[in-house]
């Protein structure tokens, strides 16, 4: 019998993260403080994160070790299986070679509790009683809802409203774990009620619910804020998936040549792609994709520059790409991709020229999530699919080369309280939505009068 998984037992667990910021050929442009436009300093974040994890954001250590308490929990579905996907290979007709991590065997569903309990953790040591998030598809949210009932913190998130009435079963899982949870924008805040004032049917966006978050988090010294994607360190607790993907593409005698991974704000992304990326810095020939949607274009359509992470301005200034902090996306399916920036870190790998953006459409990105279910078996979920879409487009391009590449991609969460999605795209009721360059330049418009990177290109 060929061999379908490689598994790594509890022994094979990584026992530190990856820090990719120790060997990036080009230094990471500081965040800036939101009113005075200088570099943050680390007692200007303390407001909103617990120390601990303030010191590995600003961090240039190449190996950070993981606290046992971490371990022990992260060993609940960890270290996640490494899959041959003969079935997509053979529906394809491709001699490409294919691999995914299956990051959707978490009791979340997903790859967010890899840095969840890693922020749970470090808030319990700090004395934090309660943490406040936003969440757009609900991953995020439901995987702090699960990690802050193990440590007993209790858990408040803002969810973005189109999401909220588009995943009621998101919502459910963060009540199941003890969490509260509102739609977002809501009247519960300052932040809120001034973007309902002037937009009452607003569908919200990552942003806005950033806002209400951060609010929050800022008015009460027993609580802190956390963040699934975007910020360094949320990168570093990710990394645990291409340390475990190292040894299992070992395992199986392979190296990819392509690395896939769905990009929203860059977690799950960066997770899988940065060990890698270090091999490619030391010269290893790899493609690295970062697959986002053609109705959110952050990566391929939008600039390098310093913007705000949320849409009342209450963050520090990022160096990222972005369509501008008040860009609300299409209320697409792939909630958890609709974000308005992208992780400093992948923004500088792209500007470096060791990730390749791409972006794709809804529509074919469904197709996508059908065509592997029916030969893998597995339901993705609808952020996920973007990596799935990518990865037929490269296994189909080998097939026109005629060449054996090996593909890997970060399978990372599953669909099934998703469904909706697949109802609506089985109805005919989901279209693709190209975005006008009108509306990004409308966007961008905020970002006039904001400070400029020291990299920033026209």
């Amino acid at each position: 019998m060929r061999t379908k998984k490689y598994v790594l037992t509890e022994k094979d667990m990584p026992r530190q993260w990856y820090n990719i910021m120790a060997d990036m050929p080009n230094g990471m442009e500081p965040p800036l403080h939101p009113g005075t436009g200088q570099p943050c300093g680390p007692q200007d974040l303390e407001p909103i994160f617990p120390m601990n994890l303030i010191e590995q954001e600003v961090s240039t250590q190449r190996w950070i070790d993981i606290p046992e308490e971490v371990l022990d929990k992260l060993a609940i579905w960890r270290p996640s299986p490494l899959f041959r996907a003969y079935g997509l290979e053979k529906a394809l007709g491709t001699p490409a070679r294919i691999y995914y991590k299956n990051e959707g065997v978490s009791p979340a569903g997903s790859h967010k509790p890899n840095t969840a309990i890693a922020q749970a953790y470090y808030n319990k040591v700090a004395g934090t009683k309660r943490i406040t998030t936003e969440t757009g598809a609900g991953q995020w949210g439901s995987s702090l809802a699960m990690c802050c009932a193990f440590f007993g913190i209790e858990c408040k998130v803002f969810m973005v409203k189109i999401s909220y009435n588009q995943k009621p079963y998101r919502r459910l899982m963060m009540e199941t774990w003890g969490a509260k949870c509102t739609a977002s924008p809501s009247n519960e805040t300052a932040a809120g009620r001034s973007i309902l004032e002037k937009t009452p049917d607003s569908p919200g966006s990552l942003g806005m619910a950033i806002s209400e978050a951060v609010e929050v988090a800022v008015s009460d010294k027993d609580t802190k804020y956390a963040l699934g994607s975007v910020l360094n360190h949320v990168m570093i607790h990710q990394s645990i998936i291409g340390l475990e993907a190292q040894k299992q593409m070992q395992m199986a005698g392979d190296y990819p040549d392509v690395i896939i991974g769905s990009a929203g704000g860059g977690s799950n992304f960066a997770g899988l792609a940065m060990p890698f990326a270090r091999d490619k810095i030391e010269g290893k020939q790899i493609d690295i994709i970062a697959v986002e949607p053609t109705s959110c274009p952050t990566l391929t359509r939008g600039p390098f520059a310093y913007d705000f992470g949320d849409t009342v301005q209450m963050t520090p200034l990022l160096p990222m790409h972005s369509l501008g902090h008040n860009f609300v996306p299409a209320p697409i399916h792939a909630g958890g991709l609709r974000y308005h920036g992208m992780a400093p870190i992948v923004s500088q790998l792209v500007l470096d020229g060791i990730i390749r953006p791409m972006a794709v459409h809804q529509m074919e990105t469904f197709n996508a999530g059908v065509t592997f279910a029916r030969s893998e078996g597995y339901i993705s979920a609808p952020e996920c699919n973007h990596a799935v879409a990518a990865t037929i487009r490269e296994a189909l391009k080998a097939k026109e080369e005629g060449k054996e590449k090996v593909i890997l991609f970060n399978w990372s969460g599953h669909g099934l309280v998703d469904l909706g999605a697949y109802e609506n795209f089985f109805r005919g009721k989901l279209s693709d939505h190209e975005l006008p360059q009108s509306e990004i330049d409308a966007a961008l418009k905020d970002l006039e009068s904001l400070p400029k990177p020291r990299q920033a290109k026209k």
